[in-house]
């Protein structure tokens, strides 16, 4: 047997629901079709988000800290909506129909963009460049919602689609072969580099479209590729491999929970070896100390057991030690995970006020304008840069020195954290600098789009350093998230990943608020947030970013020092998750 190739999947199946055949289902063709749709998301989702900011000031005449939260709260939900992706793909749909049912929502989401952004009836009459902005007639209820409706059509269809993009391409490979495994990694390369190219034609072309020739026509594109791009994922239908849902890891948490509380006044035996236990022992997980509370859970109990099937315990009465440890496990991620997101809230600046920062300072090379949105891509080469740097300098530099491999997973999100707060003092001290002009230059009576005799390469060291995070932290979380997490809940785990971000935008989107409300002029001072930036103090908000920030870091390392990692298998590095290791995993 061991000689000879299976001519099947062991755990797969082809679209008739037949054991799925080698040699006519799965492998590199049908994986690539899947890219398509990858690459469309990125284009629509970044190429909305990096440059939304300025529409909602200078075409829907919105206050600068309400439309940095429209972004932001947008982002979020987009991130947070994973999670019911992957639950309705586990749970009920599938990945496949999850692909295709949220892409399709997707298209028709940024379709109803383009048509909002096309008639003049959806957005306010336009004001004079030289005129106050107070005479600018802001966008009326009905305009901004619709506006929120498309928005939030494509933060659905974001969602559900990248919950389910990349496992279903690995889902084309079997990982018991050798040849397969090795088209995989091909894969793995191929779906970063389609991320990467996805969000650079976003942050150059598409953002130079919208501001050139119109926002409408930019949209138009996103729709019209997300429908080719199903066109042709929809045509692999025959030669796709189906893997079977294994129900969702969610539920089986809960599960844990409502037995431990139902079973809160019950004493825990003195011998651990008396809790129930029904898990193959090469599976099992051994008991530990921590969170003892959940340990009720798996004592056995009168009326535990289904009556009919004495082997078969009701799961919301009682579970295994290996169940809760599982769940133990990723309880004792959770301080981590509260550490970072801290982070994201600085990165949801980078596509927010740094954007709009951009837009009054001088863009120009030669008679060429850079558009405001795409200062970006400072912050995606900085991602590129830094990922090369550690793979080829930093990594056999390290491994010489000290014998490892490079940096654990806890000392890249580290690094994050700590290159995250240095971008913030320099955007505070950019965002002085410019201030210091637009006062000379008597700025602060005129539109907040005037340009100001200053250039935009001052906030290159922001992008630069944020995004160098961003390539330390990503991979640093991804690493720790999936190699200390229990085997049957990777993709639980990766949710968990997934909402630092949603969370990181949502904050964001409350300290914005809170900093409007508490710095509104009510007390006398000078309004931090302003609706025209050059009568703010944004420098200030950056200032208090950075030591919450520091304060978060000292958190983190207490934290860090705190957790006692698993014995699992060898921690993911930087350039595996570059190259496919993880990518399976990556929304």
């Amino acid at each position: 047997m061991d000689g000879k190739i299976s001519w099947t999947v062991a755990d797969a199946v082809d679209y008739k629901g037949f054991p799925a055949d080698r040699s006519k289902t799965g492998g590199w063709v049908p994986a690539a079709l899947v890219l398509g749709i990858e690459i469309c998301e990125r284009l629509s989702t970044m190429g909305i988000a990096v440059n939304l900011v300025t529409y909602l000031v200078g075409v829907m005449h919105l206050p600068s800290s309400t439309s940095a939260n429209v972004v932001t709260d947008f982002m979020g939900t987009s991130f947070l909506l994973c999670l019911l992706g992957g639950f309705l793909a586990d749970s009920f749909l599938g990945r496949y129909k999850t692909i295709a049912v949220f892409s399709i929502i997707q298209t028709l989401g940024t379709g109803a963009l383009a048509i909002a952004t096309k008639l003049p009836q959806l957005r306010p009459p336009p004001c004079h460049a030289s005129a106050s902005s107070h005479t600018c007639k802001p966008a009326n209820g009905f305009q901004m919602g619709i506006l929120y409706v498309a928005l939030y059509v494509i933060a659905l269809g974001t969602g559900g689609l990248k919950s389910s993009v990349s496992g279903f391409g690995t889902d084309q490979f079997d990982e018991k072969d050798e040849k397969e495994k090795a088209q995989m990694t091909y894969f793995f390369n191929r779906f970063f580099f389609f991320i990467s190219t996805g969000t650079l034609t976003a942050v150059t072309v598409l953002v130079y479209l919208q501001d050139e020739v119109g926002r409408s026509w930019s949209y138009g594109i996103c729709s019209v590729s997300m429908l080719v791009a199903i066109l042709i994922f929809l045509s692999g239908t025959k030669r796709y491999r189906y893997k079977k849902s294994l129900g969702s890891p969610i539920v089986q948490i809960f599960q844990v929970l409502v037995a431990a509380i139902n079973k809160r006044k019950m004493e825990l035996p003195y011998n651990v070896e008396l809790l129930y236990e029904n898990t193959p022992e090469a599976q099992r997980i051994h008991h530990t100390d921590q969170f003892n509370f959940l340990d009720k859970a798996a004592i056995v109990d009168e009326g535990d057991f289904e009556r009919n099937i004495v082997s078969a315990p009701n799961p919301w009465k009682l579970c295994s030690v290996t169940r809760v440890e599982e769940v133990k496990m990723m309880v004792g991620l959770m301080p981590v995970w509260a550490t970072t997101i801290i982070f994201w809230t600085t990165y949801a600046q980078m596509i927010t006020f740094s954007v709009e920062q951009a837009s009054t300072m001088e863009r120009s090379i030669g008679g060429f304008l850079i558009p405001a949105g795409s200062l970006t891509v400072f912050f995606v080469s900085a991602i590129l840069i830094t990922l090369a740097v550690y793979d080829r300098l930093i990594m056999p530099a390290w491994k010489k020195w000290k014998g490892k491999p490079g940096f654990t997973n806890l000392q890249r999100i580290a690094i994050g954290l700590v290159l995250s707060t240095f971008g913030m003092a320099a955007a505070a001290l950019a965002e002085k600098k410019r201030l210091e002009v637009a006062k000379t230059a008597g700025a602060t009576a005129k539109t907040p789009t005037t340009t100001l005799p200053i250039s935009v390469f001052f906030l290159i060291p922001q992008f630069f350093l944020v995004g160098a995070g961003e390539a330390f932290i990503y991979t640093g979380q991804l690493d720790f998230f999936i190699t200390q997490s229990p085997k049957g809940m990777k993709t639980m785990s990766t949710g968990l990943f997934l909402t630092t971000l949603s969370l990181g935008f949502f904050v964001s989107s409350f300290l914005v608020s809170v900093v409007k409300r508490v710095t509104g002029g009510s007390n006398g001072g000078q309004e931090w947030l302003a609706d025209n930036i050059n009568h703010g103090r944004l420098d200030l908000f950056y200032g208090l970013l950075a030591v919450l920030g520091i304060i978060n870091f000292v958190l983190y390392l207490v934290c860090a020092m705190w957790y006692k990692p698993r014995n699992q298998k060898p921690g993911l590095q930087m350039e595996a998750i570059v190259n496919g290791s993880s990518a399976e995993n990556k929304c």
